[in-house]
C-alpha cells in the first residue's frame, strides 16, 4: 500500500496560498492609489485526459416496460426510502432493536408482505385445489359428469366462453412476450458489460498514465513565471523608473516648459527688437525725406495757382479752393523724438550668448534618465533574485522528482491488468451461468406456453368442429378433441401454476426490495447519505471513507461529496481533500515566493540627488533677460505716433480731388500743370509714403508684441525659477514617498506573476490534474449493471410471467366452462312425446304426464333418436 500512497502524494502536489494572501490583504489599510494591473500570464493548458466510459444507458423501448414495472412498484411501496431505519439498524449491530422498529420495519414493508402471502397461498392452494378439482370431477362431480343440459341461451354461453378464454390468452402471450423479452435483454446486455469494463480499465490506466505528465506541466510552468519576473526585473529602469518618471513629471516638466517657453520669447524678443530698430530707421529717413517732396511740390503748386489766369472770375474760385487745401500736403507723424532700442537689443544679444534652451534640454535628459538611474542602482539587487529564482526552479523540480513515479505507475498499471485478466477469466463462467439462467426462464415460460398451445389447440379444434345440429353425445372428432385439448391445458395449468408463482414470488420479493432498497437510493444518491453518516461504523470514528483511506476519520470528506465532484470531472486532489495530508500551499509559500525573496524586493530603493534640471547658467540667462531693458522701453510713445498717419492728408484722395478741379477749368496750361501736379503727388504716394506705412506696420506689430513679452517680465522670470526649484527640491527632498509607493507597486506586480501561477496550480489541480471521472463511471457503470441491465430486466420477467400466473386462474374456469360445449357426452336431454304427436296443444295442461325426459345410454339414443338432439317445439319451453 506504501506504492499507493506516494502515487496520491504524486497526484496532490501543486496546490495554492490563497487563504494567507487573502487574511493579509483583508487586514491591509486601504490604499490611496490602487497598484498598477498585473499582466495576466498565458500558462497554456493541462494535457486533459480523454476518457472512453460514458456512463449512461437508454434502454430503448423495452423501457416502456421498465417504467410500468417501476409503477408498479411504486403503487405497492409508496413509503420513502427509509434512512433512520437502516442508520438504526447498522448503530444496532441487529442485536438491539426493539419490537417498535420492527413494527416500523413492518409497515414499510406491508405492500411487499401482502404481495408475499398472495403469492404463498397461490403456492400453497393451487395445487390443493387442483388435487380437489381432480378428485371431484372424477366421481363425476365439478363438471365432471359426461352429461350436459340443453339451455336456450347455450350459444351465448358458449361464444362468452370462448371470447374470454381468447382475450385471457392473449394477456397470458403479452405477458409472456415481456417476461421472454425482459429474460432475452439480461442476456444482451451481460455482454454489454465487457464493453464498459474494457472502457472503465482503459480510463484507469489513461488516469493513471496522464497523472503525472500533467503535474510535470505544473512543475514545468513555474518558468512562465519566472521568465516574466526575469524580463522585468531586465527592464527594471523602463518599469520601476518609469513609474516614477510618470509620477513625477507633473511638477517637473510643467516647470522646465515654461523655461524652455521663455528661452524661445529671448529669440522672439531679439527678432521684435532688431525690427522696430530697422523700422525706426526706415521711418525717420522716410520722414525727411518726405518732408521735403511735400515741401517742394506745395511751393511749386501754389506758382502754378499764381497764374493769371487764376483771376478770372469764372476760375478764380476753383483755385482759391485749391489754394485753401495747400497746408494738407504735410507729415503728420515725427518719428525722430522717438527714443533708440539698441541698448536694449544690445542687452537682449548679450543674453542670447548663453543657449538657455541647451540647459532646459540637458533639464529634461537629466529627468529623463531616470529609468537608467533606477537600472544602476538596482543592478546588484536584479542579479541576487535572479540567482534565487533559478535556485527556487530547482528545488521545484526536485521536489517533484522525490516520488517513486515510475515505480508506483508500473505497480498500479500491473495491478489493473492482472484485475482485467482476472475479471475476463470469468466470463466464460459467467457465460455458462447466464446460458443456464436463460434456459431455465425459457422453460418456466415453456410451461405458460405448453398451457397456451392447448388453449389455443383447443379453441381452434373446437371452433372448427363444432355442429350445432350435433347433440352432446353425437359431437365429432375434432370437436371432441378440442375440449380434451382445452382440459389438458387446465390440468397443465393446475401442474405449472403453483411452481410459476412460487419463482415469481420470490423473484417479486428479493428484486422489488433490492430495486427500492438499492437501486432507487443509488440513483438519488439517497445511499450516500447513509454510508456518509457521521459515527455510522464505529462511536469513535465520525466518517467512513477518510478513515478507510486515510485513517483519519474527522476529515471532512464523504462517499457522495467525492462521487459528486468525480461526476463533475474535478481533480482528484479536490475530490479527496488531500490538503489535509499533503498541504502544498506551506510549500509554495516556502519556495516559490519565501521571505527570503520578499526582503530582497523589499531592499530596492532609488535615490534621485542627482538630477539637477536648470544648471546655475540657466538661473543667470534668465535673470540678465528680464534685466535687459525690454520693459523700459516707452512703449506708449512708439504706439502714439504709430497710429497717426504719416501725412496730414491721403495723397491719393488730394490728388485725385486736384484733378477733379483741374477738370473743371477751361482747357489750357493751367488744367494740364494742375493735373501734372496731381501726377507728382500720386507719385511721391507711391515711392515714399507706400514704404513708411509698410514700416509703420512692421513696427506696430513689433512693439505690441515687445509690450506683451516685457509685461512683469521679471516676476515671470522669478516664477520659473520658483517652479524650478520647487521641482528640484521635490526630487531631491519630497520623492522618497513617490519612490516607495512606486516600487511598492512594481514589487507587488512581481508578486501577481507568483500569485497567478499559484491561482493556476489552484484551479489546474482542482480542475484539470488527475481528473477523477473514471472513479464516478465506475459507480455509475456498476449502476448501470446492477440496476437497469439486471434488477430492472428481473423485475419485468417476474412481473410479466406474474401477470401469467394469475391469468392462468380464469383460463382455467373459461377452459373447463368451455369444454363442455366442445368434448362428446355419454348422455344428454331428449324430449318424448308420449301421446298423439297430430295436436300438441290438448297436453299442455300437464307437461309432466305427456312429456317424459329419458336418459339412455349412448348407443340406445344412437338407435332410438338418431336426431334427438334437438328441443320440442313447444313454444314455453
Amino acid at each position: 500500500m506504501l506504492w499507493t500512497r506516494w502515487l496520491v502524494l504524486l497526484l496532490c502536489w501543486g496546490a495554492t496560498s490563497g487563504e494567507q494572501q487573502a487574511d493579509e490583504s483583508d487586514g491591509a489599510p486601504p490604499r490611496q492609489r490602487s497598484p498598477p494591473p498585473v499582466e495576466p500570464l498565458d500558462f497554456g493548458f493541462v494535457p486533459a485526459a480523454v476518457y472512453d466510459t460514458h456512463a449512461y444507458y437508454e434502454p430503448g423501448p423495452i423501457g416502456i416496460l421498465f417504467h410500468m414495472v417501476h409503477a408498479f412498484l411504486y403503487a405497492i411501496q409508496p413509503n420513502p426510502f427509509p434512512k433512520e431505519m437502516i442508520v438504526k439498524v447498522i448503530q444496532q449491530n441487529m442485536g438491539g432493536i426493539k419490537i417498535e422498529e420492527w413494527r416500523k420495519w413492518i409497515y414499510y414493508e406491508v405492500g411487499f408482505l401482502t404481495c408475499a402471502t398472495i403469492g404463498i397461498t397461490f403456492v400453497v392452494l393451487i395445487p390443493i385445489i387442483g388435487m380437489c378439482f381432480c378428485v371431484c370431477r372424477c366421481c363425476e362431480n365439478c363438471g365432471g359428469e359426461m352429461h350436459q343440459r340443453q339451455r336456450k341461451n347455450a350459444d351465448c354461453q358458449r361464444g362468452f366462453y370462448t371470447a374470454s378464454l381468447v382475450a385471457t390468452s392473449i394477456f397470458i402471450i403479452l405477458g409472456v412476450l415481456i417476461a421472454y423479452a425482459a429474460n432475452h435483454n439480461v442476456t444482451t446486455q451481460i455482454k454489454s458489460t465487457r464493453r464498459l469494463i474494457n472502457t472503465n480499465m482503459r480510463d484507469l490506466k489513461t488516469f493513471a498514465n496522464n497523472t503525472p505528465a500533467q503535474v510535470e506541466y505544473l512543475t514545468a510552468q513555474y518558468t512562465t513565471a519566472k521568465n516574466k519576473v526575469l524580463s522585468d526585473l531586465d527592464n527594471i529602469g523602463p518599469l520601476l523608473g518609469g513609474r516614477i518618471h510618470s509620477q513625477l513629471e507633473k511638477e517637473v516638466v510643467p516647470s522646465l516648459d515654461t523655461a524652455l517657453r521663455m528661452a524661445g520669447a529671448m529669440r522672439e524678443t531679439k527678432e521684435a527688437l532688431e525690427n522696430v530698430s530697422s523700422s525706426l530707421e526706415v521711418l525717420q529717413e522716410g520722414t525727411a525725406k518726405l518732408q521735403a517732396s511735400l515741401s517742394g511740390e506745395r511751393a511749386s503748386l501754389s506758382n502754378t495757382l499764381s497764374d493769371p489766369a487764376c483771376t478770372n472770375g469764372a476760375v478764380s474760385h476753383t483755385c482759391n479752393t485749391i489754394r485753401s487745401t495747400l497746408a494738407q500736403l504735410g507729415i503728420n507723424a515725427d518719428f525722430s523724438e522717438l527714443p533708440d532700442v539698441s541698448h536694449a537689443l544690445a542687452n537682449v544679444n548679450t543674453v542670447l550668448k548663453t543657449d538657455l534652451s541647451n540647459i532646459v534640454q540637458k533639464g529634461y535628459s537629466s529627468f529623463n534618465d531616470t529609468p537608467k538611474l533606477v537600472h544602476e542602482q538596482t543592478k546588484n539587487i536584479v542579479s541576487g533574485v535572479k540567482g534565487m529564482l533559478d535556485k527556487i526552479g530547482t528545488e521545484i523540480n526536485s521536489f517533484s522528482k522525490m516520488f517513486p513515479v515510475q515505480e508506483s505507475l508500473v505497480n498500479f498499471t500491473n495491478f489493473l491488468n492482472q484485475g482485467q485478466k482476472n475479471i475476463e477469466s470469468y466470463y466464460s463462467q459467467v457465460d455458462q451461468l447466464d446460458f443456464y439462467r436463460w434456459i431455465g426462464c425459457v422453460a418456466a415460460l415453456c410451461m405458460v406456453v405448453l398451457v397456451l398451445a392447448f388453449n389455443t389447440l383447443g379453441l381452434l379444434c373446437g371452433a372448427c368442429g363444432y355442429d350445432k345440429q350435433a347433440t352432446p353425445t353425437t359431437r365429432g372428432c375434432l370437436s371432441n378433441t378440442g375440449g380434451n385439448l382445452l382440459m389438458a391445458g387446465v390440468g397443465f395449468s393446475f401442474i405449472f401454476a403453483w411452481v410459476l408463482m412460487a419463482i415469481v414470488t420470490t423473484l417479486f420479493v428479493v428484486g422489488g426490495n433490492v430495486e427500492k432498497l438499492i437501486c432507487e437510493p443509488l440513483a438519488n444518491r439517497q445511499l450516500f447519505k447513509i454510508i456518509d453518516t457521521p459515527f455510522l461504523v464505529h462511536p469513535a470514528k465520525k466518517n467512513f471513507l477518510p478513515g478507510m483511506l486515510f485513517q483519519n476519520p474527522n476529515i471532512d470528506l464523504t462517499l457522495g461529496s467525492l462521487y459528486r465532484d468525480c461526476h463533475e470531472n474535478n481533480g482528484l486532489y479536490h475530490s479527496l481533500q488531500l490538503e489535509t495530508m499533503f498541504n502544498i500551499n506551506s510549500f509554495l509559500n516556502r519556495t516559490v515566493y519565501n521571505k527570503d525573496l520578499a526582503k530582497v524586493f523589499e531592499s530596492v530603493q532609488v535615490d534621485l540627488q542627482d538630477i539637477m534640471l536648470l544648471e546655475q547658467a540657466g538661473r543667470d540667462n534668465l535673470i540678465n533677460f528680464a534685466n535687459s531693458g525690454v520693459g523700459e522701453i516707452d512703449y506708449e510713445a512708439y504706439l502714439a505716433e504709430v497710429n497717426k498717419g504719416v501725412t496730414l492728408v491721403d495723397l491719393l484722395s488730394f490728388s485725385t480731388d486736384l484733378e477733379a478741379q483741374a477738370d473743371q477749368l477751361p482747357r489750357g496750361a493751367l488744367e494740364n500743370a494742375l493735373k501734372g501736379h496731381a501726377s507728382s503727388i500720386r507719385q511721391i504716394h507711391r515711392e515714399q509714403v507706400v514704404p513708411m506705412l509698410q514700416a509703420m506696420s512692421t513696427l506696430s506689430q513689433s512693439i505690441k508684441q515687445l509690450q506683451r513679452m516685457s509685461n512683469n517680465l521679471p516676476v515671470k522670470v522669478t516664477n520659473i525659477l520658483s517652479a524650478i526649484d520647487a521641482a528640484e527640491y521635490l526630487i531631491t527632498h519630497n520623492a522618497s514617498h513617490v519612490v516607495k509607493r512606486e516600487t511598492k507597486g512594481y514589487i507587488q506586480s512581481l508578486e501577481g506573476y507568483f500569485k497567478q501561477y499559484r491561482e493556476w496550480v489552484k484551479n489546474s489541480l482542482t480542475a484539470e490534474v488527475a481528473q477523477c471521472k473514471p472513479i464516478s463511471n465506475i459507480v455509475d457503470s456498476m449502476e448501470i449493471v446492477a440496476c437497469s441491465f439486471i434488477v430492472d430486466s428481473v423485475n419485468t420477467f417476474w412481473f410479466g410471467l406474474g401477470g401469467c400466473c394469475i391469468l392462468l386462474i380464469p383460463s382455467i374456469i373459461f377452459s373447463v366452462k368451455l369444454a363442455k360445449y366442445y368434448r362428446r357426452m355419454d348422455t344428454e336431454d331428449v324430449f318424448e312425446d308420449m301421446g298423439n304427436t297430430g295436436n300438441h296443444g290438448e297436453h299442455m295442461c300437464d307437461i309432466r304426464r305427456d312429456l317424459a325426459v329419458v336418459s339412455s345410454p349412448y348407443y340406445d339414443t344412437l338407435t332410438r333418436f338418431p336426431r334427438a338432439s334437438a328441443p320440442p317445439s313447444y313454444s314455453d319451453w
